[in-house]
């Protein structure tokens, strides 16, 4: 299989012309504020063309529209975010996410509506599997997962989640790890998870956070009634920013997720790498019933004094510098050991698009693990918001 070539081209002109547009129709007037942030709509879109031969030609977008559901000077921004891709292929994906915030923060939804019918490559299970033995599956899945949560009092927030998956797999390839594999769910199966959630959140900003901490821990439990097998889901993360000058913030995160059950389908267990923890693995390549990851994460922001004029339009961009480390390891319930962890470690630069709302797009290169016999693993990230 030869190696996926992405080709990606942003449209900033066009994009910034739209904030811009924006900025001019929806900024709420000075005697209506009692902080500096103004309160603004954009909209950015993100074209992606790519191509590899079990895909074939792949075009989509990445567009992300962000608005206030108030005048209230303190309200965080609420996003929409669409990304849909097709091939010639007669392949597809849609992701729809919507991040909702209410009545003084004191609300806070989040939803996420997924199909696609779409190749990935399995590895196997553990974290010693090699790139050698990967195999194509067609996947075809259904998700739709609904998450609220309420104040409670101070910095604390409580709420309910839903997450429905249904799954279908096959292959038409006879060569990697999975046609000799026996798995649970080989071919697919569904479940419903419902959970409760926990939340500290006293960050000064959701989007690109400079100071303050945000704790989160959901437990969910899939009855046998609505699904294929009784499961138990546990998922726990920390976010911790520490300001070290004016320009610059030293953020620290850590994950632990895990599946527990007499059976565990596979395509369920976590999956270690993804371009927000661990970036520099493909996403699957090492997979197992825990799942525990840590990085840092240094920012430095850019204030530069040159002024862009293209056409009519007048801006000063803002950007930022980012270098980033951690490790993480997949492991079962008996096995849990130093050495499944591997190192991930890469830098970026963050372009400010909306600068009320401290919204960015990304790009990381991240290094990984070099096993015996393979190149290091490794990846490069455009993407929409932080990592964390």
């Amino acid at each position: 299989m030869q190696r996926t070539i992405i080709i990606t081209t942003i449209l900033l002109a066009f994009s910034q012309v739209l904030v811009a547009q924006q900025q001019l129709q929806d900024t709420v007037k000075p005697q209506q504020q009692d902080t500096a942030v103004i309160h603004k709509r954009s909209f950015f879109p993100l074209p992606v063309a790519g191509y590899s031969p079990e895909k074939g030609l792949e075009v989509g977008a990445a567009m992300l529209y962000s608005f206030y559901t108030s005048k209230d000077p303190v309200l965080r921004n609420s996003t929409i975010n669409l990304i849909p891709t097709v091939t010639t292929e007669k392949q597809f994906k849609i992701d729809l996410k919507t991040d909702i915030w209410t009545d003084a923060n004191n609300w806070h939804f989040r939803s996420n509506l997924r199909y696609h019918d779409f190749p990935i490559n399995f590895y196997g299970l553990g974290d010693t599997t090699r790139k050698a033995g990967a195999t194509l599956l067609d996947n075809r899945r259904y998700k739709v997962q609904l998450e609220g949560e309420r104040r409670i009092g101070g910095h604390f927030y409580a709420g309910m989640s839903v997450l429905y998956q249904h799954d279908t797999y096959s292959t038409k390839e006879a060569k990697g790890v999975y046609p000799g594999m026996s798995l649970v769910d080989k071919n697919g199966g569904h479940v419903t998870f419902i959970g409760a959630t926990g939340i500290y959140d006293n960050r000064d900003n959701q989007n690109y956070t400079t100071k303050g901490s945000w704790v989160r821990l959901n437990v969910a439990f899939a009855p046998a009634f609505l699904s294929k097998h009784a499961l138990w889901k546990f998922d726990g993360q920390v976010r911790h920013f520490v300001p070290i000058s004016r320009k610059s913030t030293v953020g620290f995160n850590g994950l632990f997720n895990s599946l527990q059950g007499s059976v565990l389908p596979f395509y369920l267990l976590p999956e270690l790498g993804n371009d927000l923890m661990m970036r520099g693995y493909y996403t699957g390549r090492y997979r197992d019933q825990n799942y525990l990851a840590g990085q840092v994460e240094y920012r430095y922001f850019l204030d530069p004094k040159i002024p862009i004029n293209i056409w009519f339009l007048h801006m000063q961009p803002k950007f930022a510098l980012a270098a980033f480390g951690g490790s993480g390891a997949v492991f079962n319930n008996k096995d849990i050991a130093m050495s499944h962890f591997k190192p991930s470690y890469g830098m970026g630069v963050r372009w400010f698009y909306d600068e009320g709302a401290k919204l960015t797009v990304r790009i990381d290169y991240a290094w990984g693990e070099k096993r015996t016999g393979e190149e290091r693993q490794s990846g490069l990230y455009l993407s929409l918001a932080e990592a964390f």
